[in-house]
């Protein structure tokens, strides 16, 4: 099996992004013989066995949350273990390369964040969605800044102020350099004039942290990621990067409302090695899918802030190609270099 991903090589293969698309659908060239444990899926008793779920960000965090709780969920409407281990750096790129490059025969699973669209474009890792065929997205949030509640502005405005008051003295972290936050905050500082410094962690919880103990002024984040923080102190939001308001801070104005034209933010979703036999796609979108319809899911996602989006292989297969697209553009506009 080829290995895919290499760190700082930016050399894509030109029939990766036909081999994502067919992925995506059904009609797999891909046959049965020779794959390791298909002889459940002929049986028709896949998922079975021991299934890892690859979380590419830390615990703790809003796609290491999910994850679990997709995976506990699972676990619990099939015959399969499921568990999620965490496997982090590079901005995401060595959870993605752990699972693309492992068997396909649907025992590993990826769990896919925005990051898969952006980090090529950064000269970080060369993985694209080429490397998996797409289970399902399940999940979008916007960005949002957050800020301690002592800090000397208590609006984006005031931010903004200081932040032109003080050039290159307000730290911006996020969960790695490349990822949807350090992203979103670029795009922020651009838009506003101001000159800030972005500091990688390893996801967003390590992220928040380092704003509760100082290391930083501020964070990017989904709502939902500090949410504790905000909702019990020691911080505070003072923007919402989506087009509309926060369920969970309807107080909080999006940048829009304060003429600030940025709108963006992450999503999550499920996938598989390429090359895994369409029966195993289908058979895991199908549990996966039954996991998202279920009650305690969805209670689950809008208890804590996570925003639900359903979209099937297909579907996802063909969102991701886009986000591809849409973010070499963001990228190239923003001027963002590993490390910048």
């Amino acid at each position: 099996m080829d290995m895919v991903g290499e760190a700082n090589d930016t050399t894509l293969e030109s029939t990766g992004r036909r081999r994502f698309l067919k992925a995506a659908g059904v009609g797999s060239a891909v046959g049965l013989v020779g794959i390791p444990g298909l002889g459940a899926a002929q049986d028709g008793e896949f998922p079975s066995g021991d299934i890892e779920m690859i979380c590419p960000w830390a615990a703790g965090g809003g796609t290491d949350r999910t994850a679990r709780q997709l995976a506990s969920l699972a676990g619990e409407q099939s015959d399969a273990s499921f568990f999620v281990t965490n496997q982090t750096g590079g901005s995401g790129s060595a959870g993605f390369r752990a699972a693309a490059n492992a068997e396909p025969n649907g025992q590993t699973v990826g769990v896919l964040t925005v990051e898969i669209c952006t980090i090529s474009h950064l000269g970080i890792a060369n993985i694209t969605p080429d490397a998996f065929a797409p289970v399902m997205q399940y999940n979008f949030d916007p960005a949002s800044l957050t800020v301690p509640e002592d800090a000397p502005y208590g609006t984006i405005e005031e931010f903004v102020s200081y932040a032109e008051e003080n050039p290159g003295e307000v730290r911006i972290s996020n969960s790695g350099i490349g990822a949807i936050w350090h992203l979103s905050a670029a795009q922020m500082a651009q838009a506003t004039g101001i000159e800030v410094e972005h500091v990688g962690y390893d996801g967003g919880a390590p992220a928040t942290q380092a704003v509760v103990n100082g290391e930083v002024e501020a964070t990017t984040a989904s709502p939902a990621e500090v949410a504790p923080q905000v909702q019990d102190g020691p911080l505070q939001m003072l923007a919402v990067f989506g087009e509309e308001r926060s369920d969970l801070f309807p107080d909080v104005p999006t940048l829009q409302e304060r003429d600030i034209d940025v709108t963006i933010g992450a999503w999550r979703g499920l996938g598989v090695p390429e090359g895994t036999p369409d029966e195993r796609v289908q058979a895991l979108n199908e549990t996966f899918q039954s996991v998202y319809e279920s009650d305690e899911f969805q209670s689950f996602m809008e208890d804590n802030g996570f925003g639900l989006v359903n979209r099937s292989p297909e579907e996802y297969g063909e969102f991701m190609s886009s986000e591809l697209d849409r973010f070499e553009g963001i990228v190239d506009e923003l001027d963002i270099q590993e490390g910048s």
